[in-house]
């Protein structure tokens, strides 16, 4: 009889295509298929990785259980992403999922991506050692689609204190970076040329929204407006200038973030803030919560880079502590495109 509970996890909500293998919660293998034929469209297009997603998630899930060196048949559970996301993507993971749980006659069991991003603080692999961070704890949530300030109350109890009402941060890099024909994905090229740029050189409209939200809309606008007009005097304005750009760009989406978390602290009294999503592996970012804590202000919890991205991982550790509590989820149950946690 296996006594002990292993979790394979799938996630295929946009464009990496991973597969996770935990045992009673600690990480064995997160192996991801990144997309590279999004770059030459300047972002994600839905039907192209609907299809990628399906040539890679048969040797994805075989590489996981390689890694972890288990059969599928010794399995416990799926947990899948069952949103949100592209729906074309999603599809593919899901069906695999379901398929897979039921020929092994194993449950099912849901994650939400967004869950997951927040989640990805409780990944253990063998060889790691971090502090959990205790509930309560506040998260900043910034990723290409989604920006929040979420209270954490427990694995499954989160409160939304404030979030984008238009673009999310990681949407307006990449715009940004597009219309100054920098390429796609924005984030990892603002970070590289931000780090050798100054960031008080150019400012930037800040938004005035109230209470915890968040707008970038702005900001992007304010952005263009300003690239030509300077360009219609100067042809050249941006690759002599790109750094500065970059630099400027990047502190000003940073100082909107903080800004309003620092309010979210002082309302909630709450001092352990952890960091999640896609635009978490920002320098920038992850140097503003590390002065927080210098300054003594915020105990801070930020995660490993290969935990900040889209992975299985953190869609294994909610689906692990899903199946402690016998959470499942019927195979009927659809995938869904949007949601908030």
């Amino acid at each position: 009889m296996n006594d002990m509970t292993y979790i394979l996890a799938i996630e295929s909500s946009c464009d990496d295509t991973s597969a996770a293998v935990l045992r009673d919660g600690v990480l064995l293998s997160n192996v991801t298929a990144s997309q590279a034929v999004h770059e030459m469209y300047g972002g994600v297009v839905p039907e192209l990785a609907s299809r990628a997603h399906q040539q890679n998630i048969v040797p994805v899930v075989n590489a996981a259980l390689k890694k972890a060196n288990i059969t599928k048949e010794r399995l416990s559970a799926i947990a899948v992403t069952l949103g949100p996301g592209l729906m074309g993507s999603l599809l593919v993971g899901v069906s695999f999922a379901k398929g897979l749980a039921t020929s092994l006659g194993i449950p099912l069991i849901e994650a939400n991506h967004l869950q997951g991003h927040i989640l990805a603080h409780f990944i253990h692999a063998e060889d790691e050692e971090h502090a959990d961070p205790p509930y309560p704890f506040l998260c900043l949530l910034v990723s290409g689609g989604n920006s929040q300030i979420v209270k954490v109350n427990a694995y499954n109890s989160f409160e939304i204190l404030g979030q984008t009402i238009d673009d999310a941060a990681g949407e307006a890099i990449d715009k940004c970076s597009k219309v100054m024909g920098l390429g796609y994905p924005g984030g990892p090229i603002i970070d590289r040329l931000a780090r050798q740029g100054n960031p008080k050189a150019f400012s930037f409209s800040k938004p005035n929204i109230s209470g915890l939200d968040y707008s970038f809309s702005g900001l992007k606008t304010s952005f263009l407006y300003f690239l030509r007009d300077h360009v219609a005097e100067n042809a050249n304005f941006i690759e002599e200038n790109k750094n500065d750009l970059a630099a400027s760009l990047e502190a000003t989406i940073v100082d909107i973030l903080m800004k309003k978390l620092k309010m979210a602290v002082k309302e909630t009294g709450i001092k352990h803030v952890a960091l999640s999503g896609g635009v978490s592996a920002n320098t920038a970012l992850r140097q503003a919560f590390m002065n927080m804590e210098k300054a003594g202000q915020w105990k801070i919890y930020i995660p490993k880079f290969s935990y900040t991205t889209d992975n299985a991982a953190m869609i294994g550790i909610t689906g692990y502590y899903k199946f402690l509590d016998k959470e499942f989820c019927p195979m009927d149950k659809p995938a869904y495109s949007r949601t908030i946690i």
